[in-house]
């Protein structure tokens, strides 16, 4: 068995504690503040219910700097236009819920797509967050391609920068795993032992396929380059208003082949924000003929 290093342990959030408890001071004015900057950061928009989450997510960096005020920590994060905590505040603000073959309907349909393409397929996983969808999506050309893989590509992105070390590492509890068809777990998976019992690693032959980089959505230049035979961009656009979506799938419509499918999360409809794609059918987009 191939050695596999120990799974770092998950960061820990301070507790949600009443009004009475907290020792750190969130007032009305840094809660919107705090939303107006991780909008302007990440065209991420906070609801007014997500302040218990805000407290609780920000609340390790306080005490980090030794600090007891939100206000103290923003004035000092405005002070610092290119300080490294804006990193960790984007991070901190980030949700990363994924699985393997999450949404798995998309994965055939995917299949389907890549055995009619023509020379090397190229799959952009725009919200790439601990590398499940990107990883996913390797196994995926994998099994369709057959030689034909070893000439793809998946290119995945995230803003946050944490979620996208875990992904490069590509280890995960292997009660994670397990929850993929068995084939699946032998075939694309290392198990670990002895004391790394209890994680998998991804054999680099699926790794091998997948480039990481960071990316901000929002960023006026991308460092991603296409054309790709299919973006997969899923449950991310619920967090972004829709000026701000609108203008993300203006900028997507370039880098897809013409036949090249865009793949939107269950619960996201971008048939009134874009005239550029229309909906093919189970939450999958297409070109709009121009």
């Amino acid at each position: 068995m191939n050695q596999i290093p120990p799974e770092q342990p998950p960061a820990q959030s301070w507790p949600v504690s009443s009004m009475l408890e907290r020792d750190l001071v969130l007032t009305d004015a840094d809660f919107a503040r705090i939303r107006e900057l991780i909008y302007q950061r990440a065209g991420i928009v906070l609801a007014e219910h997500k302040r218990e989450m805000v407290y609780s997510r920000l609340a390790k960096r306080l005490r980090h700097h030794g600090l007891t005020r939100f206000s103290d920590y923003l004035a000092r994060l405005e002070k610092q236009p290119t300080a490294r905590e804006w990193e960790s505040f984007t991070n901190a603000l980030t949700t990363n819920l994924t699985a393997f073959f999450r949404e798995a309907h998309h994965f055939p349909l995917l299949a389907d797509h890549v055995a009619k393409c023509r020379g090397p397929v190229r799959v952009w996983s725009a919200a790439a967050s601990t590398g499940e969808e990107p990883y996913s999506i390797a196994m995926t050309l994998i099994e369709t391609l057959g030689n034909r893989a070893k000439d793809a590509e998946v290119v995945g992105t995230d803003i946050d920068t944490e979620a996208l070390e875990r992904a490069r590492a590509g280890i995960y509890p292997m009660e994670q795993v397990r929850k993929l068809e068995e084939s699946r777990v032998k075939r694309f998976f290392l198990k670990g032992s002895g004391e790394r019992l209890g994680l998998a690693r991804v054999r680099p032959e699926v790794s091998e396929m997948v480039e990481f980089g960071t990316l901000n959505l929002l960023a006026p230049e991308w460092s991603v380059k296409g054309p790709f035979d299919a973006i997969f961009c899923r449950n991310t656009m619920i967090y972004f208003d829709k000026k701000t979506q609108a203008r993300i799938l203006e900028r997507f419509a370039p880098l897809l082949k013409p036949d090249g499918l865009l793949f939107a999360g269950h619960s996201e409809n971008f048939s009134y924000i874009s005239e550029r794609f229309r909906l093919r059918g189970q939450t999958v987009y297409v070109l709009s003929p121009r």
